[in-house]
């Protein structure tokens, strides 16, 4: 498949031209045309995804019970309450066989480069498959729970081969492409979140049998997915005063390594967890085990945050949507006092205002997209940082108002496990403050606005 490029063009065009076009549904600002549509290949592409869905990926939701992962048995089948709440066995296998059928079918790794089995999927088209999937509600296709879909997202992919030496994208780039390598991220600490700078965790220059190391010492929180990694990217000041950006390493710790211990596994509000609490205690890796620059591992932590912002927020508005269109027909539907629920304005005009909220959104996180993909990484930060910003604390905070209201109209079974807005609600929830709290992202936008950032 073709790249999927920016879908926004700008021409210069004659009066005649440009009367033809609006007969034919185009826009004009000025001497620019604009083109609204989702380009073709996008929706040929869309079209293919929901033919494997029902041909490979629906059958396996419902063969052997696996729809008890999905219907209101969904936490109590996903989670070995024995085990610390981790994911149960069956779970997980579950998703592996689904993103074993996706890889083989092309699917999998679209978003990935060509030279990885991928299909250079771009920023836009990735926006619109995440929505798409999203708005078709829970299901095996897309459980973004676990952050597994048809349609991969492998940030740490990227940058291996953006950051990693030959060894280490030979390793883990192939490693974790054929499951072999899980790699966890571990950068939050107990006592600091969005404050990274200021994190306790120390790495000392340590020579051991001859061989130059470092020997590591701190703790680390939300280590998401550690309970299957063999690896854990261990970010541990390395140099500079707290607070300073300059003097964070990243190293890659071996989980098995002495002196790295799991202490706990944190529940949260949607179960299972995969998110533990370690301790590193005297832990020493090899030089060979530093993963970017020395004193400037935060570029690691930075690398992939649009594209992850930009395709939350779409999945934001496609499962806001989902809560509407079910909210909607069962307004039509249900009949209480011999008229439908629908006839009410109290039933209309909350469901409008998030369908309106819903087509804004969804706009916004298009254009963003889209400007994405005609920038490189650095200029997006620059340019465009406060749109992602935008686009992803807008949507986070959207699917949890249409969840809310969906299970406000759908009363009783709204709020009961049969229906999945709870569900929705309680994964969404935990986006407005993860991938950046809407507060620091509200902060990006004002800093752009009031000029503490960029120009």
């Amino acid at each position: 498949m073709a790249p999927i490029v920016n879908n926004v063009k700008g021409i210069h065009s004659s009066a005649h031209q440009r009367k033809a076009r609006a007969c034919m549904g185009i826009e004009f600002w000025g001497d620019r045309v604009m083109d609204f549509e989702i380009p073709e290949d996008i929706k040929t592409y869309l079209a293919e995804l929901d033919a494997f869905i029902v041909r490979e990926i629906k059958p396996l939701e419902e063969q052997d019970d696996n729809i008890r992962f999905f219907d209101h048995r969904r936490e109590y089948a996903r989670t070995d309450w024995d085990n610390d709440g981790q994911p149960r066995h069956e779970w997980e296998e579950l998703l592996s066989e689904m993103r074993r059928r996706a890889d083989a079918a092309g699917h999998l790794r679209f978003a990935l480069p060509k030279e990885y089995g991928g299909h250079d999927g771009s920023n836009l088209a990735m926006a619109v498959i995440r929505e798409h999937l999203a708005e078709k509600g829970l299901g095996l296709h897309n459980d973004l729970q676990n952050e597994s879909s048809i349609v991969g997202n492998f940030p740490q992919v990227l940058m291996f081969r953006d950051f990693g030496t030959p060894e280490q994208q030979d390793m883990f780039i192939n490693g974790m492409l054929a499951g072999t390598h899980r790699v966890a991220f571990g950068l939050t600490e107990p006592d600091h979140g969005s404050d990274a700078t200021w994190m306790e965790t120390r790495a000392e220059p340590c020579v051991r049998d001859g061989v130059d190391g470092w020997l590591i010492n701190g703790e680390k929180m939300w280590n998401t997915g550690l309970h299957v990694a063999n690896y854990d990217m261990i970010f541990a000041r390395t140099s500079g005063d707290d607070g300073a950006a300059r003097g964070i390493s990243c190293f890659l710790v071996p989980t098995d390594a002495p002196g790295f211990k799991i202490e706990e596994y944190l529940w949260t509000f949607n179960m299972p967890t995969d998110h533990p609490r370690i301790s590193l205690t005297d832990v020493w890796v090899p030089d060979s085990a530093l993963f970017g620059p020395r004193d400037g591992g935060l570029v690691l932590a930075q690398h992939f945050v649009h594209e992850n912002r930009i395709r939350q927020a779409a999945s934001g508005v496609g499962a806001a949507q989902y809560c509407i269109n079910e909210s909607v027909t069962y307004a039509k539907a249900r009949k209480p006092f011999g008229k439908p629920l629908s006839s009410n304005q109290a039933i209309q005009f909350p469901l409008t205002e998030l369908h309106t909220e819903c087509e804004m959104v969804r706009n916004l996180v298009y254009k963003t997209a889209a400007q994405m993909d005609t920038m490189t990484k650095p200029e997006v930060a620059q340019r465009i940082s406060d749109k992602v910003s935008m686009c992803n604390y807008r949507a986070n905070r959207l699917v949890c108002e249409a969840a809310d209201r969906a299970m406000q109209v759908h009363g009783g079974i709204g709020y009961s496990r049969h229906k999945p807005f709870e569900h929705i609600y309680r994964h969404h929830r935990r986006y407005r403050i993860t991938e950046g709290s809407e507060e620091i992202q509200i902060r990006k936008v004002a800093g752009h606005l009031f000029g503490f950032i960029g120009k």
